[in-house]
């Protein structure tokens, strides 16, 4: 049976709106956020979903209740949904880095994996994480169905690279930007994932009907 992983990234949070760095720190939705998180929750109500998921941190935690309070369904939570830690770059915006450490800055983004912030989480560590919960999740459903998981930018960006076997150092290149509380579905078969949607705005989506 096929197993349909719909990968949301949160809401729009008060760094993000200010172009800071947000990873392992806990920060709140902004108001745009929180109507995000609704009109994903509307589209949910009629998506025929099986579970709804969410990473710990509470911008991913505000952004599935509303889901998960539409559809009727259990939210669970996972802590390996978690966003990466980028160390010394939370909080900051690129112009602050380049100001503070250039140096790590400019290696970060040669290579992301290779040249991870210092105190920081390391990528390939992120990734196996997150590769062990789809795993998880896969066997929790053997009859299949549609999941919502509502994690992260960097999270889910490493995912696909993962799955889709492209090298986890591009992956600002080759996925440069999510957008908040749009659709990014997978569907899992036999082993072999298959990525059915990139960035599809919940509105352009009939609700039920796959992306």
């Amino acid at each position: 049976m096929s197993l349909h992983v719909i990968l949301v990234r949160h809401g729009e949070s008060v760094w993000h709106a200010e172009n800071r760095y947000a990873g392992g720190t806990d920060i709140a939705l902004t108001e745009r956020g929180h109507a995000q998180a609704r009109a994903l929750a509307h589209w949910a109500e009629q998506a025929d979903l099986t579970a709804v998921w969410a990473s710990p941190q509470v911008r991913s935690l505000d952004t599935a209740r509303a889901s998960a309070a539409h559809t009727g369904l259990p939210l669970e939570v996972d802590p390996r949904l978690r966003e990466l830690d980028f160390g010394i770059a939370e909080g900051l915006t690129r112009d602050e880095m380049s100001r503070r450490f250039p140096e790590h800055l400019a290696a970060f983004q040669d290579d992301p994996v290779r040249h991870h912030f210092p105190k920081g989480e390391n990528p390939l560590e992120a990734t196996d994480r997150y590769l062990e919960f789809l795993a998880d999740l896969k066997a929790t459903h053997p009859d299949g169905g549609r999941v919502l998981v509502v994690a992260h930018s960097t999270a889910i960006r490493l995912t696909l690279c993962r799955m889709l076997g492209l090298p986890l150092r591009s992956y600002r290149q080759v996925f440069p930007f999510l957008a908040n509380c749009a659709l990014n579905e997978l569907i899992l078969r036999d082993g072999v994932p298959s990525l059915l949607a990139l960035n599809c705005p919940v509105t352009s989506v009939t609700p039920g009907a796959p992306t």
